[in-house]
Parts: structure tokens; C-alpha cells; sequence
């Protein structure tokens, strides 16, 4: 009698393709992923976490004490090479549990705090006013991203930490190669040095020279009087900087592109100008969009139960964000933009201890682009084809490398 052999049928690849034509949309494989059991997935380095994709596990994992954000942990699913050798050289809170991540993060919470970020509200629309008048009185088509999008939360950010604008070239240039999937290792830990490095010459400068700002309040309070090393505050520093403007550049870009291929959307939200309405559109952009299209990395410290199965300590935990915010048991007619929809319980800055620290600001930051840049260009248009668009597959955070407009 013949024995019979049964090949195990392989994990899929992650991350996932997104299909030609759907630039909004996650892939088609992670969807077939969506509303099943946690499963297994194949990373670039052969191993396999678990993928999560149904919303109520993603917030259940995500606020679970079992589950860490720490990179040094055997069976942590690495991104790619570029990343892992990063998690070597470089930590910060966000890649740490607690006690230790509250004890840092608390830190620098209170600027980004709701209260303190809107009182910025003000200066906020006026430089948003005034790159807007600046692009206009420029040639055409323009890129919305150059002229607009980028300098926006990079000029704020600059403002809140205390960083030389004028260095914004360098710096965006280091951010780059830190959130290019697939990026040398050797240049990944380069651009990481770098970034800590300035900043570490901004504190001492800072120290003798303090100022209004975060950097300032880092030298004095934590790195003058030994609660933090210069190195740590740097790189407390270096994490707010690239964090506070690529995101939120990539979602002005990108939802620009999204409403202008969705004119009834955005008619209902050029003829209100609300702040509910539009606070309710970037809401539902943020959710729609769900730009960190990578998936929340984690490992369990301790077994977990979780639907229907058990993740062993030292497995490896995808969270994907992407297809939670698109679980239709949650959003109806989830893949459908609807800036009439409540939107306010998506997961575009995560979930738990770990969400994103910046997420009042990032909020304003859009409340203002989107209540704005269509009203003072109501003509607003794409000035090339969305097939025609780079958009970031492959980057860690999604969005697209220029835009060109007319109007």
C-alpha cells in the first residue's frame, strides 16, 4: 500500500499586493483574510506570526498587557532587514512595555495634549493659508506634496520641538529611508545615526540656550539633571520629528486624491463648513485610508485564547489595521467613502498604551487642511491620471510621492 505524503499548504506572504486600479482599497488576499480566525502568514525572513484582521481581535490584542511592542523579544516579526537592525541600535518608547514606555511617554505627552494642541489651531491656519497662497501665486500644475503637504506638519513640528526648519531637507531625507520597506540595513542604521546625532546637537544647544519648545524641556528637566542621557532624549526627539510630519503628510496628499475621485464626497463636505462635518471627514479619511498599511507588530509575552486559537508566548502578532477598519460587523458598507459615516471608532492610530502620542495634533493638523484647501481652491484637480500616480507600496506608511494639481 502506497503511503500518502501531504505536503502543508504555505502560509501567505505578508504584507499583501494591493490590486491595480484599487489604490484606496487593502489587498485582495488580506481581504479573503477578513472576518476568519487568526492566521498564520509567511515573513521575509521565514517566519510565520500570526495575522489578525477582525476588528474586535485587533483591539482586544492591541490593549492586551500580554502583547509586546519590544523588538528584542525572540519571535517579534521584523519588517524587513532594515528595520530589524534599526531595533538594535535605536529605542524608544514606542518599542518598549511598561512601566518603562509610560514612564517616557509621559514625557512628552502634554503638548500633544487636546487642550494645548488647539490652542495652536490658530497658527496652524495661518501657515496653511499662507503655503496655500504661496502655491498660488506659483506656476501650475504644482505638487501638491512639495508645496503643500510636506511643509505643513513639517513646519509644525519644527515649531513644537524646536527644530531649525531650514534643516528640513535633511531631515525628510533621513525619514524616507527610515520608512522605506525593504531598505538596506546599512542605510536604514545610517539614517537612524544621523537623525539621533543632530538632535543630540540640538539639545546640548538647547541646554545652553533653552527655549519655549520640547527639546528645550528635554535638556533642561530630563538630561541636565540625569533622568535621561542625552543619546535617550535624542532619540525621544528624533522619533517625534519623523513621526509628526510623514504621516500626516501622506494623509493630506492622499486624501486629496480620495475625495477628488469621490466629487460627491467632497461636495458634501465643501458645502458645510461645519467643524463637525469636517471633523466627521477625517475621521472617515482616516479610516478609509488607515495609511500605516504595514500592520501593528507584536509578540505574545505569555499564551493568549483568541479566537479559537492559542497564541504561544514568543509568537509573533500582525494586527492588521488596514482590514480591521474595513470589518463591515463595525463600519457598514465598509468600502465605501461615506463622510456622513461615524467613523470615530477606527484604528488608523492603533489601540491601547501604544496608539499614537500624536494623534490630537495630526487631527487638528487635517480638521484645517480639509476645511480649507477646497474652499480656497474650489477648481481643485488632478493634473495626471491616477494610474499615473506613484503611489508608496513600498513604504512602511502609505501614501503617494507627488501629486500634481491644477486648477
Amino acid at each position: 500500500m502506497t503511503e500518502t505524503v501531504t505536503t502543508p499548504t504555505p502560509h501567505p506572504e505578508y504584507p499583501m499586493a494591493r490590486a491595480a486600479g484599487c489604490p484606496f482599497d487593502p489587498p485582495p488576499a488580506l481581504r479573503e483574510q477578513q472576518g476568519g480566525e487568526p492566521s498564520r502568514v509567511s515573513l521575509w525572513d521565514g517566519s510565520s506570526p500570526w495575522l489578525i484582521t477582525r476588528y474586535d481581535q485587533v483591539r482586544a490584542l492591541l490593549g492586551d498587557p500580554r502583547i509586546s511592542a519590544a523588538p528584542e523579544r525572540p519571535g517579534y516579526p521584523h519588517r524587513d532587514a532594515g528595520s530589524r537592525a534599526r531595533s538594535l541600535t535605536r529605542h524608544t518608547f514606542i518599542t518598549m512595555d511598561d512601566p518603562e514606555h509610560a514612564r517616557l511617554r509621559r514625557m512628552v505627552t502634554a503638548p500633544f495634549a487636546i487642550k494645548r494642541v488647539e490652542v495652536m489651531r490658530p497658527a496652524i491656519q495661518r501657515i496653511v493659508d499662507d503655503l496655500l497662497d504661496r502655491m498660488l501665486a506659483g506656476p501650475g500644475p504644482a505638487d501638491l506634496v512639495e508645496a503643500f503637504a510636506l511643509p505643513l506638519p513639517s513646519l509644525v513640528i519644527c515649531e513644537l520641538l524646536g527644530v531649525p526648519y531650514e534643516r528640513h531637507d535633511f531631515f525628510q531625507k533621513q525619514t524616507k529611508i527610515l520608512v522605506r520597506r525593504n531598505g538596506d540595513p546599512q542605510e536604514v542604521v545610517a539614517a537612524s545615526e544621523a537623525l539621533v546625532d543632530y538632535l543630540q546637537e540640538l539639545l546640548a544647544d538647547k541646554l545652553a540656550e533653552p527655549g519655549d519648545d520640547i527639546l528645550s524641556d528635554l535638556a533642561v528637566r530630563r538630561v541636565a539633571t540625569g533622568e535621561l542621557t542625552s543619546r535617550e532624549a535624542a532619540e525621544m526627539g528624533a522619533l517625534l520629528l519623523a513621526a509628526g510630519h510623514e504621516a500626516t503628510a501622506n494623509m493630506i496628499a492622499l486624501g486629496t486624491v480620495a475625495l477628488l475621485r469621490h466629487p460627491d464626497q467632497l461636495a458634501l463636505l465643501r458645502d458645510s463648513d461645519h467643524p463637525k462635518r469636517v471633523a466627521a471627514t477625517v475621521e472617515e479619511l482616516l479610516r478609509y485610508l488607515t495609511i500605516v498599511h504595514s500592520g501593528r507588530l507584536r509578540v505574545a509575552s505569555e499564551d493568549i485564547e483568541i479566537g479559537g486559537v492559542t497564541i504561544r508566548a514568543g509568537d509573533g502578532v500582525i494586527c492588521a489595521t488596514d482590514i480591521a477598519n474595513r470589518d463591515p460587523d463595525v463600519f457598514p458598507d465598509p468600502d465605501r467613502l461615506d463622510v456622513t459615516r461615524d467613523a470615530r471608532r477606527h484604528v488608523a492610530f492603533g489601540f491601547g498604551v501604544h496608539q499614537c502620542l500624536g494623534q490630537p495634533l495630526a487631527r487638528v493638523e487635517l480638521q484645517v487642511v480639509y476645511s480649507t484647501l477646497y474652499r480656497r481652491i474650489p477648481t481643485l484637480a488632478l493634473a495626471a491620471g491616477v494610474d499615473q500616480l506613484r503611489f508608496k507600496h513600498d513604504g512602511v506608511i502609505y501614501g503617494v510621492y507627488d501629486l500634481p494639481v491644477t486648477w
